[in-house]
């Protein structure tokens, strides 16, 4: 996979200038819960704090979504992802679909 491919929030880049719009390309992935997780997850909302197995899960699943993005700009010959965003959305219980979506972009 390209590693060399712009991922940005912004809509434009500082002194370089898109010559083609390429289009969508996204990436996602679902995961669920580990029974372990909740169990600790439990135990910490008694006491609060950081769920450290929550955080570990969902940042592995917007590292799997965004590798997947990369995956689709580079199959358009993209040179850069703008306005990218992350959304998360409940798909069954205990379930999450991570989505990363951007706009593929070439530079002159």
């Amino acid at each position: 996979m390209n590693k060399n491919i712009l991922i940005t929030t912004t809509e434009n880049v500082t002194g370089r200038e898109v010559s083609e719009v390429l289009g969508l390309v996204k990436g996602s992935t679902i995961r669920t819960r580990h029974v372990g997780s909740d169990i600790m997850a439990g135990l910490r909302s008694l006491i609060g704090g950081e769920v450290k197995g929550y955080v570990i899960a969902l940042n592995d699943a917007r590292a799997e979504a965004t590798e997947r993005m990369l995956a689709d700009a580079e199959s358009l010959g993209a040179d850069a992802i703008v306005c990218t965003r992350y959304s998360t959305s409940q798909v069954m219980t205990g379930g999450a679909e991570i989505l990363a979506y951007g706009t593929a972009v070439k530079f002159r």
